[in-house]
């Protein structure tokens, strides 16, 4: 299958039929701005007024009113034809004559200063607009200003017919579903069939001498600022050919290193490629000698000829087993966040200086950086809940490390880059997938690879399987099935086995990112490049693979990894020494799933994956071999490949320089990021997890290990609030509950919900918050740089200063956004009062710990921002607050039960633990504390009742096995009470 590339945003003609270009620039003069221009101007202005107002006024003084006083049509009829009714019937057609004129100057003028799209065509004026549109050009021409006023008169005078044929052949050319994609390809037929017809107008001479003509932008003379407009009325004849110029030169780079991205918007200086036709002036010509021209601007205009589509030639092409799709989507635009992703694209450039020095090899992978983020969240849970079971004061986990130095980084890049929406989009459509043809009794059809980008999912087939289900489509051909992102939006969560967990990103082309299925590979897949390069290529894979939210179980073993990985999926990740081992092990496991897939009945683990056995799973195992291996032992690894792809079983293997045997895809790591596969025709930005980044990431990881020892993470909140009347904030925020702030005043209601959001943010992240962070979590599809940076300067002049006249909202060394110490939230004082409670002044003060416990039980009004809007604060699944709420709300509660138990006040001790029960009901440990306290009541019936009450609620699940424990010790005969009482 042929490999496709995509055509460059300019026009030129096509490479191939290009003729010569000759070397030596030639000026040739040029008429400036004449005299004359400015006459014809004044004259065209003179006789606009004449027409617009001097002629109703000259009817309105000699003729009178167009209407009669009276409205009688019966009574005119009857009446005779006179001079005066003839003169009246006149009058009316000439005022009527004023009207259309007048309404065809409006439209022009509209069209012309708006710069949008062709002007209105007036009905029946024909003559009359021909004569407004001249008069409006020729006015407008002479304004210092025109080129801003060009776009609207683009497209006067070319006919609809001409427009949109070859709008509807690029169209045709380019079917699918990707409009956007189409339009662009019916912009570029337009713009190319409108120049080559003016081309062809002009004669054939210009074709056979085959002369490449350039202009340079002339600096600023008085007022008067060279356009392309006037260029093309100069050199072309006509000033509506502006469009052509801009068409040959959009987005080609300039000498002084911008670009030309808007017709308006053209600097002194600047070289403008000019059509086959144009004619005098100060053009260039490149067949001829040009000593009138200075070397330093014929260098300029050599190494300009040398770009654009023109200059590029042709795609390569040739046989591969992996294309890429003629139909994938369009790429991201420049913005597009992750992302989520935006797949809202998170690609950053290297050049990109909005990165604020973040890893941008993690923001430009997105589907990589949701899967770390959201082990990484579970994680903390993870350790939240098992420190939760260790004991109620003074335990480790309560508060999270707070990352440093390059893991603060990465942390920042996995928020900033991650596209969990994109991640739940690919999990849905594969499993949607896999029901749909399980319900049609069909095989998954072997997958080697998927392009997915903007959401829309390309699958490349290893042979043709027949029609998608609904509402899969066939793409390119029969070996691409396409699901477009509005269609993947109608699937839902499905407990259905992962049908391609082998999936891994590899990088980007185009917008697109590639995904490799590495289990289902027919042989060995070989990395080459230098050792460093390929590093970075398998750490991306493993961890990839590792985190990913499109796949159920699975094994991935690592040989020759610098670096231990396991941190980050225990249960998945495996490291094994050497290859020998790693071959002792792949042939036993080789001859056990044969014998598997043979007693099962099973052609290979994709059948297995759907049907009535796919209970079974298949669990995919990926070996990742980063070290080369021996001649002898990359025998024995391709051998062992052979019949891989239908055990589940893929290997990636690192080679230096030289070829592997048994290597079913090859590919190159270059030193640049640049991920090469020339037989399958693939030209990749790699995407990479370098060492430093890896190091990182995994030190994220072992920090939130709820296995990790007595050094482990102290339970002190970062930020401690003075509980004092002194310590009386000026700015308070109540967060826990209904979100209301004390001491600032209300913004403007269109920016109030952003504001709040915001701050909001910074409160939970007392350390710093990245702006890049900031500004993706209140508008994760992206945004510019000015956006950001005017919301922040907002929210700085919201919170004011303090009284020493330092801001509120200040930024850090790292050029995080910081909050002073005046700005307090509930959820601050709340853990502030339990900390100092029960390691603070109320260990040695019992009377202090009841009174800081009890106040600080007050504080909860409800789960954290209650009543938010769906639409916002989208941010909180990436947090661990909504875990460590419930936890601290419970703990509290917990320690004033103790409290009271002290002292035998069982009623108190139930008052506080049904309070803590309101914010956090699925604790367990309230629960038992619950059954201890009404226990010392010594009231079996109210017991009695509350052990019915813990049933209903545990429903099928049954009680816990520590609940069910203690209400034998606590009432033996619960069981026979619990029946009897129904």
């Amino acid at each position: 299958m042929s490999r496709r590339r995509s055509s460059s945003s300019s026009t030129s003609t096509d490479a191939g039929s290009a003729t010569p270009r000759n070397r030596t620039p030639q000026p040739v003069r040029v008429r400036r701005r004449s005299f004359g221009d400015v006459v014809k101007a004044f004259l065209a202005f003179v006789a606009l007024l004449a027409l617009v107002v001097g002629v109703p006024f000259a009817l309105a003084v000699t003729a009178g009113r167009p209407f009669p006083d009276t409205f009688e049509p019966m009574e005119w009829l009857k009446q005779d034809i006179s001079v005066s009714t003839f003169l009246g019937i006149l009058t009316f057609v000439v005022w009527l004559a004023w009207a259309q004129f007048t309404a065809c100057v409006l439209v022009e003028m509209k069209a012309a200063l708006s710069g949008v799209g062709v002007p209105g065509r007036v009905p029946g004026a024909g003559p009359s607009q021909l004569l407004a549109r001249q008069l409006v050009a020729a006015l407008l021409l002479v304004s210092a200003t025109a080129a801003s006023f060009t776009p609207g008169l683009s497209q006067l005078g070319q006919s609809l017919d001409g427009n949109q044929r070859p709008a509807a052949a690029a169209a045709q050319q380019t079917p699918g579903l990707f409009a956007q994609q189409q339009e662009q390809a019916a912009g570029a037929a337009a713009a190319l069939a409108e120049q080559a017809s003016h081309a062809e107008a002009a004669g054939s001479g210009a074709k056979q001498r085959g002369d490449t003509k350039f202009y340079r932008i002339q600096p600023p003379e008085g007022r008067h600022h060279d356009s392309l407009w006037e260029v093309a009325e100069r050199h072309l004849g006509d000033g509506r050919r502006y469009k052509e110029i801009f068409e040959l030169n959009k987005d080609r780079a300039q000498p002084d290193g911008s670009r030309l991205s808007e017709a308006s918007l053209i600097r002194p200086g600047w070289i403008m490629e000019m059509p086959g036709d144009a004619r005098g002036g100060e053009l260039v010509e490149m067949p001829d000698e040009a000593p009138e021209v200075s070397p330093e601007v014929r260098q300029q205009i050599h190494d300009y000829a040398r770009t654009g589509d023109h200059a590029q030639g042709g795609g390569g092409s040739g046989a591969a087993d992996v294309s890429v799709p003629e139909q994938r989507p369009a790429p991201a635009p420049a913005n597009g966040n992750a992302g989520h992703q935006r797949e809202r694209q998170h690609a950053t450039p290297a050049h990109d200086s909005s990165a604020f020095g973040l890893p941008e090899a993690l923001l430009a992978a997105p589907l990589l950086a949701a899967g770390l983020l959201g082990a990484l969240g579970h994680r903390r849970r993870q350790a939240l809940w098992q420190s939760a079971i260790a004991g109620i004061g003074g335990r480790r986990g309560m508060e999270p490390p707070t990352p440093a130095g390059d893991a603060l980084d990465v942390q920042d890049a996995l928020l900033v880059g991650a596209d969990p929406e994109g991640v739940r989009l690919l999990d849905r459509s594969l499993r949607g997938l896999a029901a749909s043809l399980a319900a049609d009794s069909r095989p998954l059809p072997t997958v080697y690879a998927a392009w997915f980008g903007n959401g829309d999912l390309h699958l490349q087939l290893a042979q043709p399987s027949g029609k998608p289900p609904t509402p899969w489509q066939l793409g390119q051909d029969e070996t691409f099935w396409v699901l477009a992102k509005d269609d993947a939006e109608q699937y839902e969560d499905s407990d259905t086995a992962a049908p391609y967990p082998g999936l891994v990103s590899l990088g980007t082309m185009d917008g697109s990112r590639l995904l490799l299925n590495l289990e289902s590979v027919p042989g060995l897949v070989t990395l080459r490049g230098d050792e460093a390069d390929r590093a970075a290529v398998f750490a991306s894979v493993a961890a990839e693979l590792a985190t990913n939210g499109w796949s159920d179980r699975m094994t991935i073993t690592l040989v020759g990894f610098g670096a231990d990985l396991t941190p980050l999926a225990p249960s998945r990740l495996r490291h094994l020494d050497d290859v020998e081992a790693l071959i002792e092990t792949m042939e036993a496991e080789t001859r056990q799933r044969r014998g598997a897939l043979g007693a099962a009945g099973h052609d290979s683990v994709l059948t297995g994956r759907t049907g009535p056995a796919r209970h079974t799973r298949w669990a995919p195992h990926l070996v990742l071999l980063a070290a080369e291996p021996s001649a002898e032992d990359a025998v024995t690894l391709a051998e062992l490949a052979a019949d891989a792809g239908r055990l589940g079983i893929g290997y990636l293997v690192g080679t230096g320089s030289g070829e592997l045997p048994g290597a079913a895809w090859e590919m190159e790591i270059t030193g640049d990021g640049r991920l090469l596969a020339p037989l399958l025709g693939l030209e990749l930005d790699a995407q990479l997890l370098p060492a430093a980044q890896q190091r990182a990431v995994v030190e994220l990881f072992v920090q939130a290990d709820p296995e990790r020892g007595p050094d482990g993470p102290d339970h002190t909140p970062p930020f401690l609030v003075d509980i004092s009347e002194q310590g009386r904030p000026a700015v308070y925020a109540r967060m826990v509950g209904p979100y209301e702030i004390i001491g600032l005043d209300t913004p403007d209601d269109e920016r109030s919900a952003l504001l709040h959001e915001a701050l909001a943010l910074l409160l939970l992240h007392r350390e710093g918050v990245h702006p890049r962070v900031l500004s993706s979590a209140l508008w994760p599809r992206g945004v510019t740089d000015d956006v950001r940076e005017a919301l922040v300067e907002r929210l700085r002049a919201w919170l004011g200063a303090d009284p020493d006249g330092t801001p509120r909202l200040g930024t850090d060394d790292t050029g995080r956004l910081t909050l002073a110490q005046s700005v307090v939230s509930d959820l601050d004082v709340l853990r502030s009062l339990y900390h100092e409670a029960t390691q603070g002044r109320g260990v040695d003060s019992r009377a202090v710990r009841g009174r800081l416990l009890t106040d600080a039980l007050v504080l909860v009004r409800g789960p954290l921002l209650a009543g938010r809007p769906e639409s916002r604060y989208r941010w909180l699944t990436h947090e661990i607050v909504d875990a460590q709420l419930p936890l601290l709300v419970a703990d509290t509660g917990l320690a004033l039960a103790e409290f009271h138990m002290e002292k035998n006040r069982a009623e108190k001790a139930i008052e506080a633990i049904d309070a803590a029960l309101r914010t956090a009901p699925a604790d367990e440990r309230l629960w038992n504390e619950l059954l201890r306290a009404t226990h010392a009541l010594d009231d079996p019936e109210r017991l009695t009742a509350l052990a019915a009450d813990l049933i209903g609620r545990s429903g099928a699940r049954g009680l816990p096995p520590r609940t069910e424990a203690l209400l034998d010790e606590l009432l033996p005969t619960w069981r026979d009470a619990v029946a009897a009482a129904g």
